[in-house]
């Protein structure tokens, strides 16, 4: 296996030394990801500026005898950035201008290591919007975001990554250079291959430049949040107010998130009274009328026992936080997390079926519900007792992931609806995916990454 001083002395013929890191303290930061439960052990880690250079980095990489992890944020939750094998990390941090705003198109052409919060920033300088958006936002890479087809909060509205991706430019594992769709609404051409390489994890090329399509501004959103006392009518508000207002967000949350918030970020509780569920709406403000209205229905009806609505902005942002600071809440926990989706219609039944398998399962354990509802996407997060093990714990977790994949799979549902598969599903992965699909997923592996150099057995085991 090649060393550390021989890899550099190979990589200085395509780099120089300051885009080069081996230090231990730099290989643990940059070879993982939020998961925090996989063994970290790179090799090393590059810092391409270029497009050419990461050509020549993955031309090289054969010949060097490496393999390749590329890197963005680094925010993930299924390991797919995680270098635990002596892999290079090839990280796209300096990889992050903005090369160019095309008016007439509403397009941002910009390079994959652009901050998904500085796209954001960009297009309101413009008087636009970029609607993906979620919790990382200010960490995650735009790059990462097209690798796993990164969802977040506002896709009732407006869908994933996938939707807003006009064109991209991407190096193949055999450092071949393919320029997709160039920005354009209408290319009637052939085969689309910009869509493979959306939410393939980095497992067929690496993503260096995007052009990124924008939206006009919409009206100020605001923001309610309502007490739900039974789990099973949470569809049935989703419907009523998705019959009368234009959602742009419909997220859950169970009580003990709320609580876990609470305390690790100081906020007050929205009601004085608990619920064992929670409901967060936004909406254009415009409505405000038809939804008070609507929440009076509910209530009538009897599926909601409170709510509250935002007066200013701030109100609005201060909301957002009880559903948006759950993650960073329970990350000390080290949780073990299902990122799960069935049809929108099957949520209610299968989260009463979930709620048994995790009853019998977990009894002595804290499980942390949460979620985009109103696609479809709940997140169940199992907490880690401070007396056990990792190591033990997620061995636990994993034996019985099974039981609640078994459920999905009935339902035709996901395993990982937003979060990708890398290490965290890979083995679960036919639970979602038939095998003649796994079987032409290899395939397309074999075209575009003949020497197996991107992300190895990640989404797709190496040994089969």
């Amino acid at each position: 296996m090649l060393s550390q001083a021989e890899f550099q002395a190979n990589a200085l013929s395509v780099l120089s030394a300051h885009q080069i890191k081996t230090d231990p303290a730099d290989l643990a930061t940059w070879g993982t990801d939020w998961t925090r439960s996989f063994v970290v052990d790179p090799l090393a880690v590059v810092f391409p500026e270029s497009v050419e250079q990461v050509v020549q980095i993955v031309k090289k990489a054969p010949e060097w005898g490496v393999a390749l992890v590329p890197s963005g944020g680094r925010t993930g939750l299924s390991g797919g950035a995680v270098a635990p094998n002596r892999e290079v990390v090839v990280s796209l941090d300096r990889m992050n201008a903005i090369l160019d705003f095309l008016e007439n198109d509403k397009i941002v052409h910009c390079q994959a290591g652009v901050i998904t919060q500085q796209l954001q920033e960009v297009a309101h300088q413009h008087g636009l919007f970029y609607p993906v958006d979620f919790s990382s936002s200010g960490s995650s890479q735009i790059g990462g975001n097209i690798a796993t087809n990164a969802g977040g909060i506002r896709v009732i509205r407006y869908g994933l990554t996938r939707r807003w991706v006009a064109g991209l430019t991407v190096v193949t594992g055999t450092g071949a250079v393919l320029r997709l769709n160039h920005g354009l609404v209408k290319n009637a051409t052939g085969y689309d291959l910009r869509h493979l390489f959306i939410g393939s994890e980095g497992t067929l090329g690496i993503v260096v430049e995007a052009e990124i399509r924008l939206i006009p501004t919409p009206a100020t959103q605001q923001v309610m949040v309502l007490a739900i006392p039974q789990l099973l009518d949470i569809l049935k508000v989703l419907r009523v107010f998705q019959d009368s207002l234009e959602l742009s967000a419909f997220e859950f949350f169970s009580e003990l998130a709320l609580q876990k918030v609470q305390a690790h970020r100081d906020l007050q509780r929205p009601f004085t009274r608990s619920s064992p569920f929670y409901a967060l709406l936004e909406y254009d403000e415009n409505e405000f009328e038809q939804a008070q209205q609507t929440f009076a229905a509910a209530v009538d009806a009897g599926w909601v026992a409170d709510g509250v609505v935002s007066q200013s902005l701030s109100q609005a942002s201060a909301l957002w936080e009880l559903r948006e600071g759950i993650s960073e809440s329970i990350a000390p926990y080290t949780p073990y997390k299902n990122d799960i989706s069935v049809r929108i219609g099957e949520i209610p039944e299968f989260l009463a079926d979930v709620e048994k398998v995790v009853a019998q399962n977990y009894p002595d354990l804290e499980v942390v519900w949460f979620g985009h509802i109103g696609d479809g996407n709940v997140h169940l997060n199992i907490l880690r007792p401070p007396n056990v093990s990792i190591d033990e714990f997620y061995e636990r977790c994993h034996t019985i992931s099974p039981q609640l994949f078994a459920l999905i799979q009935a339902r035709n549902g996901s395993i990982s609806a937003e979060h990708g598969v890398g290490l965290l599903k890979r083995d679960f992965l036919s639970y979602s995916r038939s095998e003649e699909e796994i079987q032409a997923m290899r395939q397309m592996k074999r075209i575009f990454d003949p020497h197996n150099i991107l992300n190895p057995n990640k989404l797709l085991a190496t040994s089969q």
